[in-house]
């Protein structure tokens, strides 16, 4: 069974830093993508930024150039640096994977359980 685990959420003062992380493990195929999201209170899941098997990445606009998402295969972890954080980036941060064989078309989508990360002075 496919886990992911996330990890790095804090409270953090406004302009700080964080720096998620997220280990997969049961998995058999290399993820395709991975990525993370973002529930703000009171509001829809949403795409922070994922990165491809092939190291493309994608980012929210409002990320603005703050985050830097990337992934090591070799230790099956994704992992998100956080820069600048605004009390706006106040959410639970979800890390996602599409987790299905190499030549099949449909994803399969799966979640962690999430990691709270607050920004409050």
């Amino acid at each position: 069974q496919v886990q992911l685990v996330e990890s790095g959420g804090d409270l953090v003062q406004p302009g700080g830093s964080l720096r998620l992380s997220c280990v997969v493990s049961g998995n058999r195929f290399t993820p395709k993508v991975l990525g993370w999201y973002r529930q703000r209170p009171g509001l829809q899941r949403e795409l922070v930024a994922d990165i491809s098997s092939d190291g493309v990445t994608k980012y929210a606009d409002f990320v603005q150039g703050r985050f830097t998402i990337s992934r090591d295969d070799a230790r099956n972890t994704v992992f998100m640096q956080m820069n600048s954080l605004k009390p706006e980036d106040t959410a639970v941060y979800y890390c996602n994977g599409d987790f299905s064989h190499p030549k099949d078309p449909w994803p399969l989508s799966l979640w962690g359980q999430g990691t709270q990360v607050t920004v409050s002075s």
